[in-house]
């Protein structure tokens, strides 16, 4: 994976977590045991530290930087989706942070709180725990139900055991010319949210 040293710092990354070949890690950018970090996805530890905390996830396409003196920090079994940016900011565990967000600077993200897909949290805003935010700019709706908490720690459970098997069994390999007749399609893990609301109310 391109990986760079950067002022005499070079990147951490537990033999335990898998980071796609095709993310890229600079300098002061630790990532601990059992992370995901996606294709594309970017830590930019050249100005401040930028750090996944134990069974993180940092998805496709995601971009970590911070300023001087400053970690920006994913905790443990936190959950980032595809395109967010996280600037100097702090993620508690296991919290969420959605499709396309943008956490800015001193923001806080509380533990297990649910930041909304395409919200722009402000800088220095401080998300209390299990709460859902949203909106741009970002504002706390309500407190999240027993099924969104449950919804959110299947998904990162997903994630983590992604990284596991990632790292067995990811290989680079060349592409048929056409699908197989039996092709499998992969139906386990987590379903959209409003799939497991409705489930749920169904019992």
């Amino acid at each position: 994976m391109p990986c760079y040293s950067y002022a005499g710092l070079r990147p951490v990354i537990h033999p335990e977590a898998f980071v796609h070949p095709m993310a890229i890690l600079i300098g002061d950018a630790v990532v601990g045991p059992g992370c995901y970090v996606g294709p594309g996805a970017s830590m930019r530890g050249d100005f401040g530290r930028v750090e996944l905390g134990a069974g993180a996830n940092l998805q496709d396409n995601c971009v970590m930087h911070s300023y001087p003196g400053r970690i920006a920090r994913v905790a443990e079994n936190g959950h980032v989706g595809h395109a967010a940016v996280l600037h100097g900011c702090e993620v508690g565990r296991g919290a969420l942070i959605g499709i396309g967000a943008v956490i800015m600077d001193n923001a806080s993200i509380g533990e297990e709180a649910l930041v909304a897909a395409m919200s722009f949290v402000k800088e220095g805003m401080q998300v209390p725990p299990r709460v859902l935010v949203a909106g741009i700019p970002a504002r706390v709706m309500r407190e999240l139900t027993a099924v969104e908490l449950q919804w959110k720690a299947r998904g990162v459970l997903q994630y983590q055991e992604l990284a596991r098997r990632s790292l067995q069994e990811l290989r680079e390999c060349e592409p048929l010319r056409a699908p197989e007749p039996d092709r499998p399609v992969r139906s386990a893990g987590s379903v959209p949210l409003a799939e497991l609301r409705e489930a749920n109310r169904r019992r």
